[in-house]
């Protein structure tokens, strides 16, 4: 269990990320490690002989102010000791942290790669800015993300002491 909660902490890290010649800053989110991870769901099912955790209904992964929430999220281990291989959120899935948040269909999190996939009408908002996509996929060591997929933006003007939208 606590590999599934060093695995969700991971995957709530956000960095910085870059698309195509267009710079998107998720720096908000940051990983506390010191933090404690809560997973809460209506249903846990666990296969050892196909060696997953399949968490169902409402399922919400928090750690400080990000969350993380999806229908089902299944918890793949790899070969040896309980050694998680992927997380795989389905159903519509969101992560949060303030006032910015990602969303998609889906979300991806290779372990051994460091990479997070969010597929389907991504959707990542920054306050009254938004860009949406097919898909992006975040590198979490190089702090990369890229969006795919025809790629729109909406960024909302700032008044002139750089406060809100006007």
């Amino acid at each position: 269990m606590f590999r599934v909660l060093t695995f969700a902490a991971a995957l709530l890290a956000a960095v910085p990320a870059a698309g195509q010649g267009t710079s998107v800053a998720f720096g908000g989110m940051r990983q506390d490690s010191s933090l404690p991870v809560e997973i809460s769901a209506d249903n846990l099912e666990v296969d050892q002989s196909e060696g997953t955790a399949l968490y169902t209904g409402s399922v919400v992964i928090g750690q400080g102010e990000m969350r993380l929430s999806a229908p089902r999220v299944l918890v793949v281990y790899g070969e040896g000791a309980g050694r998680i291989q992927r997380l795989e959120a389905t159903g519509g899935v969101t992560l949060v942290s303030g006032d910015e948040a990602a969303e998609a269909e889906r979300a991806d999190y290779d372990i051994d790669a460091g990479t997070v996939e969010m597929t389907g009408s991504v959707l990542l908002t920054q306050g009254e800015n938004a860009l949406t996509s097919e898909r992006m996929v975040v590198d979490l060591d190089s702090g990369r993300a890229q969006m795919a997929g025809r790629v729109r933006t909406v960024l909302q003007p700032q008044d002139a002491e750089g406060g809100g939208p006007q």
